[in-house]
């Protein structure tokens, strides 16, 4: 490893050394024509990189220079004789010494040609040379290099609000923990991965690593891992685990980072290149990782496991409904579009509706949401909403909202809420429609599946193919159930008046 660097929650403030600005390549300056420059000594197998650019007539310009610069100079300094002698040699070693990056040698007012004695300094030294010509001003380099650090910044601050707009969309899909992990990968041309508290690989997406590097960032996130339940340091004896750490293995850039809330998840990264947005990327990324991993230890989180234990030891629904917080509410049934949900996607669903009441089984996720957070379709998901309703009438919200989802998805329409609107049933005396409706249904009472099915093809208008999308049968087991319905009711189901006072008793029942 070429050293392990971490970095505590609290880290102590240092000057920076370079610009808070991209730096630009020499190759980018060469590249303007306006200019002219011209690379007349130095490497040139690689490419040079400019954090700024400075003029000085200093024979000794070291104390003057932070390192990264291209400095500039007119040869003011240069003593008549200075071409025979080691002046060169010695100007230019300090210049390195120094950190710079570059060396800029004009050719007016003071010399006409650059003197070969510094164009073999600065081959010796490995410092690149460059000739400007006497039309070209040190002012009009400097502006350039900083023209093109503000592109580079412009660059860069677009692509970092790019990344986080996709990490963020990411999140929201019904798989949302591999996805980030593939925006982060693909956003940094490298490797993710999301590990656990015991340090398996949750999950991970982007370019296949050596296991070498693998290895590496794996210890790395043990470097980074949270004190254990147990109250021992995973890594650090004594010590609290810093926040994040980062390492070199064989030309990739490791990175850790423990999620923020504290359960022992972390995120690494492998990348080939370390650019400046990187870590803003990477920050985002952990964020909405932390926010699809973390459990809420908040006085909510303790009123919802008081009411669970309170259901589960027999209290009625509505005596625990005011530890939730609101009185009246909606019950949503959701299906993915195109995999089978799992527990982060459950998580993440529930947080995009607003609530963390969520139940996950059979393929289906279960939301119940407070009344005045109305139900939105969501990117990649088809939902069936219940009215609202309060406590006492959950059960019936959850059969509505499991209707909803059937239409939904025979309809193929995102969202489809039961309808809560006054109906014909409503002017009718309640006990006389519901002894009509168990009347009218006795034959096929005792069958739920013939009343399910017969419910759902009417809902669908007598369409076969929606009907066994809804009920996830084949569209010959529904003719069938439908025909023993008519068989058992006595009466001809394409009659619409027949079809319509079928309804009205389903609706009540």
């Amino acid at each position: 490893m070429e050293g392990t660097h971490i970095m505590l929650d609290a880290p102590v403030p240092f000057a920076p050394v370079v610009p808070p600005t991209p730096p630009i390549l020499l190759s980018a300056l060469l590249a303007r024509e306006d200019l002219a420059l011209r690379r007349i000594a130095g490497p040139t197998g690689r490419d040079t990189v400019i954090h700024w650019a400075h003029v000085s007539e200093m024979a000794d310009p070291y104390p003057y220079l932070l390192g990264g610069e291209l400095l500039l100079t007119a040869g003011v300094h240069v003593e008549p004789a200075a071409g025979t002698g080691p002046y060169f040699d010695g100007y230019v070693s300090r210049i390195v010494a120094a950190g710079g990056a570059a060396l800029g040698f004009g050719l007016a007012p003071v010399h006409d040609t650059v003197p070969p004695a510094l164009v073999a300094a600065c081959d010796a030294h490995g410092l690149p040379l460059l000739e400007v010509p006497p039309r070209t001003t040190f002012s009009g380099v400097a502006r350039a290099v900083w023209q093109l650090m503000a592109q580079a910044r412009l660059a860069e601050l677009r692509r970092v609000t790019e990344a986080q707009q996709s990490l963020a969309a990411a999140a929201s899909r019904p798989d949302p923990v591999p996805s980030v992990l593939r925006q982060l990968a693909h956003r940094l041309t490298g490797w993710a991965v999301l590990y656990g508290p015991d340090g398996t690989d949750i999950a991970s997406a982007g370019r296949p690593q050596a296991e070498e590097v693998r290895g590496a960032l794996a210890g790395l996130a043990g470097v980074v891992r949270p004190v254990t339940s147990g109250g021992t340091p995973s890594a650090h004896t004594g010590r609290p685990a810093p926040s994040s750490a980062t390492d070199s293995v064989r030309g990739s850039h490791l990175a850790a980072y423990a999620l923020g809330a504290g359960q022992g998840f972390v995120l690494g990264v492998a990348a080939p290149e370390r650019g400046p947005g990187d870590h803003t990327i990477v920050s985002v990324a952990a964020v909405l990782l932390s926010l699809l991993t973390g459990e809420h230890q908040s006085g909510t989180g303790a009123a919802r496991s008081s009411a669970l234990v309170r259901v589960l030891l027999g209290a009625a629904p509505e005596e625990v409904a005011p530890l939730l917080g609101t009185g009246r509410w909606v019950v949503v049934h959701a299906r993915p579009d195109a995999q089978v949900p799992d527990t982060m996607a459950a998580s993440a669903l529930g947080a995009a509706l607003g609530s963390a009441l969520v139940d996950l089984a059979d393929g289906v996720v279960r939301v119940l949401v407070p009344a005045e957070r109305e139900p939105a379709p969501q990117p990649g998901w088809t939902l069936g909403a219940s009215t609202a309703v309060t406590a006492a009438d959950w059960p019936a919200a959850d059969a509505q909202a499991a209707r909803a989802l059937a239409r939904a998805r025979a309809t193929r329409v995102p969202l489809v809420r039961h309808g809560d609107r006054s109906g014909l049933t409503d002017l009718l005396p309640r006990d006389e429609a519901d002894a009509h409706a168990r009347a009218l249904l006795a034959p096929i009472g005792a069958a739920p599946a013939l009343t399910e099915t017969l419910r759902t093809w009417l809902s669908l208008h007598g369409s076969w193919d929606r009907t066994a999308v809804a009920l996830s049968v084949h569209r010959n087991t529904v003719r069938q159930r439908i025909a023993r319905c008519a068989a058992l009711l006595g009466t001809d189901l394409d009659d619409p008046d027949v079809r319509m006072e079928l309804w009205f008793a389903l609706r009540r029942a």
